[in-house]
């Protein structure tokens, strides 16, 4: 017997009917709902569901769990997985499941939240249960729903990177970085993805039977023996964005070098680099000459000329939104993660020797003793007159002149010297706190592991720099504020006053006062550190007054550096590796009618969030860099076990020491159990741990020898034994400085008691 068609049926409805009540129940349009709302029943049912199948095979219909849509339509109610934001900041999503080979092209969806909202606020990565409606009039780029996020389903992790291994079973785990996170079970597939030993990175699938985790491998980063493993750690760790999006290099890709038209030509005046002997970028020159006005005697006028990268990145484009992504270049000692794609940062905005190149430039010029008389900004295109590393410049001013330097020492390299000792003055003049921490510099051999740890040598071509470049930061801040433009600030608070109050304790046990007058300058915490200048104390005091104070930050509103001894800063002098400097740059083009490049209008309604957003960056960033750090010297002290070290304790805690070595720099742990066999309290007046019966103190700043017991690489922590005595005290720990009353801050050491053993990865932070 052939079978029927479905036109056979009767009380059948038309397709047109059913797309109509299709699109007027989107997300309710099931066969059930369907057959209820035509009056379709016994065997009409059969024709129905027949004729639905055609519909779907022909595309006129889509299925989806069991209900239908109209191709492209979304359910009324859906779930949708944040990926990024706009140009203003809102947050973008998409449905969480959506095939488009039979849905068609994935609907766009622009999430809206009011102040009224509750719950916990979504961000990217996040999946939301979202009530969407649909945008008649939006064209193909734009949004297509906008969304009221009913609630947040699950905020994102981030994944999990560890070392791939194996229990007992032959089962693969992944051994965590961080050692908060527990052990996880690879999921069977993805096993043969990576080897035992391997670094990868994963993401939780579901719950284990056992409550063990089940996890898929996202990414195979290698052998934790390739030279790149240890930054590939902090990188996945601190989550740092690291590779371009193809839309990004192709846009860098067809950037077209730009015109003299609409700039200054300048490429007569002799601008020259001085930057690091191995930079690969150069996006700051300078200048000096004699001022021969005769109003200004004995003065001079610098010019600093910063590469123009605002032309070049445009607001609202893929190289724009990567550029705030990311917040700034992320430095290690195997590599440099860069904030532009290098066809920006090494090519078109290198300011490099004899090469025409636009840039931004500002004239200042100062009187005999230092002070800035004006300034005035120039949208220009410049030519690089010498490529000049640090050394190299120091070397031809001490004498040493090479091929390079000797032709440009009397009519570039002397002006420039005495340019900055009439700097120098205003500088002295101002007091900017002047701390002493010498910076210490890892070498790598080629196969990427520690050849050596050591202090650079602080050149007078290095303070040069620095102090032309703040003097073109202020003047950036000063004529954006005349032309009452909204700019990102670069700001540090004061000291607050509990940490001053701990700082006037430390130093009061060194017999040193710190005044309590309520207007504290940097010029009262000089006078401390030039007292303890070449005397056993002077590293710690400096290591604790630095603690004393604020972090530095991002900000729309100018609440002054403290640090600088400035009203009024903003970071103006590197645009290619800080999204604050191309604000400014932007800012300055707009506020001065500099031609293209400027900043969009209504973009002062961002500068909050942004300015947020870039301080988050940057401190990423610096734990990064400082975890690389930290793993590239355990490894390189990792075959060292049982060597002695002599060091400084350049930490005290409630749970032991920490001790920075002399030769590296390396910081490593001592736990409190360790130390004797004594109650050992913690007096933080006095930074400082001491023996209850031995009257032993270990105070930071002592100098000590150590053993090495531990080095873990993967964790960067290394773990000592105390060899040095405790200095012998008559004072009686003061007890009170504990925060929790009633309780003593001791532990007692030796056989009889249990050792409180700290694993070398799980040593306390200091902050």
């Amino acid at each position: 017997m052939a079978k029927k068609h479905s036109t056979d049926f009767d009380h059948l409805p038309g397709k047109d009917d059913i797309l109509r009540f299709v699109a007027d129940n989107p997300g309710r349009s099931g066969k059930r709902e369907i057959a209820k709302a035509f009056g379709v029943k016994g065997a009409n049912r059969i024709g129905l569901k027949r004729l639905l199948a055609e519909m779907a095979d022909d595309g006129t219909l889509v299925r989806r769990r069991k209900k239908l849509n109209r191709p492209g339509e979304v359910p009324a109610v859906t779930v949708l997985q944040i990926f990024g934001r706009d140009a203003d900041g809102e947050l973008l999503a998409r449905p969480a499941s959506w095939d488009e080979s039979e849905d068609g092209p994935t609907p766009l969806v622009l999430l809206v939240r009011s102040s009224r909202d509750k719950g916990p606020a979504p961000g990217v990565g996040d999946r939301v249960l979202t009530k969407l409606t649909a945008e008649s009039d939006a064209r193909p780029d734009q949004p297509s729903h906008t969304g009221k996020v009913i609630r947040v389903l699950e905020k994102e992790r981030g994944p999990i990177l560890g070392i791939l291994g194996t229990d007992s079973d032959g089962n693969f785990r992944l051994i965590p970085i961080d050692k908060k996170q527990k052990e996880t079970l690879i999921h069977a597939d993805d096993a043969v993805k990576a080897k035992k030993g391997d670094l990868i990175s994963v993401r939780i699938d579901r719950p284990g039977r056992h409550g063990t985790p089940v996890a898929r491998i996202l990414d195979v980063i290698g052998d934790m023996t390739n030279e790149k493993a240890v930054s590939a750690i902090a990188l996945h760790a601190h989550n740092i964005p690291h590779v371009f999006p193809q839309r990004v290099l192709d846009e860098a890709e067809a950037a077209k070098a730009a015109p003299l038209k609409g700039r200054e030509d300048w490429r007569n005046v002799p601008l020259v680099t001085i930057d690091p002997a191995d930079a690969k970028d150069h996006d700051d020159a300078v200048f000096a000459e004699a001022d021969t006005d005769p109003a200004n005697p004995d003065g001079c006028i610098v010019t600093v000329a910063i590469a123009d990268v605002s032309w070049y990145v445009r607001p609202d484009t893929a190289l724009d939104s990567e550029a705030l992504l990311r917040g700034n270049s992320v430095y290690f000692p195997d590599r440099v993660v860069p904030m532009l794609p290098e066809r920006i940062s090494n090519d078109l905005c290198s300011l490099r020797e004899g090469v025409d190149r636009p840039a931004l430039a500002v004239k200042m010029v100062f009187d005999a003793a230092g002070h800035k008389k004006t300034h005035s900004f120039h949208r220009i295109m410049m030519r690089s007159a010498a490529r000049l590393s640090y050394q190299q410049a120091q070397s031809a001013i001490d004498g040493q002149t090479d091929a390079k330097t000797a032709p440009i020492l009397e009519t570039i390299l002397q002006p420039l010297w005495q340019a900055y000792s009439i700097a120098l003055k205003g500088r002295d003049a101002r007091g900017p706190l002047d701390l002493n921490l010498p910076e210490r510099k890892i070498l790598l051999k080629p196969d990427g592991t520690v050849d050596r740890v050591l202090v650079p040598d602080r050149l007078e071509a290095h303070k040069l720099i620095e102090e032309f470049m703040i003097q073109a930061n202020v003047a950036a801040a000063e004529s954006l504020e005349a032309k009452k433009s909204a700019l990102v600030y670069r700001v540090h608070e004061s000291p607050s006053m509990d940490k001053l109050e701990s700082l006037r304790e430390f130093l009061r046990s060194l017999e040193i006062t710190l005044s309590r007058s309520g207007n504290l300058r940097p010029h009262h915490f000089n006078d401390i550190l030039a007292r303890v200048a070449d005397t056993e104390h002077e590293i710690v005091v400096n290591q604790v007054v630095l603690r004393s104070q604020s972090q530095a930050a991002y900000s729309p509103a100018n609440l002054g550096h403290f640090g600088l001894n400035l009203r009024r800063y903003a970071h103006f002098t590197s645009p290619i590796r800080r999204y604050a400097d191309l604000i400014v740059h932007r800012a300055l083009v707009s506020a001065l009618g500099l031609d293209e490049g400027g900043m969009l209008a209504g973009f002062e309604s961002r500068l909050e969030e942004i300015a947020a957003d870039i301080s988050a960056a940057e401190r990423r960033a610096m734990l990064a860099e400082r975890d690389t750090t930290d793993r590239l010297i355990a490894a390189h002290l990792a075959d060292q076990i049982g060597a002695r070290f002599h060091g400084q304790i350049s930490g005290v805690t409630k749970v032991g020491l920490f001790v920075k070595l002399d030769e590296t720099g390396a910081d490593g742990f001592i736990p409190i159990s360790k130390l004797g066999k004594d109650y050992f309290f913690y007096d933080e007046a006095r930074h400082a741990l001491i023996g209850e019966k031995s009257r032993e103190r270990y105070r930071i700043g002592d100098k000590v020898e150590v053993k090495l017991v531990e080095a873990a690489p993967i964790a960067g922590a290394l773990r000592f034994e105390m060899l040095t005595e405790g200095t012998k005290t008559d004072g009686k720990p003061n007890r009170n400085t504990d925060r929790k009353p009633g309780r003593k801050t001791a532990v007692k050491t030796g056989k009889n008691r249990k050792s409180r053993r700290q694993k070398p990865g799980t040593a306390p932070s200091r902050s």
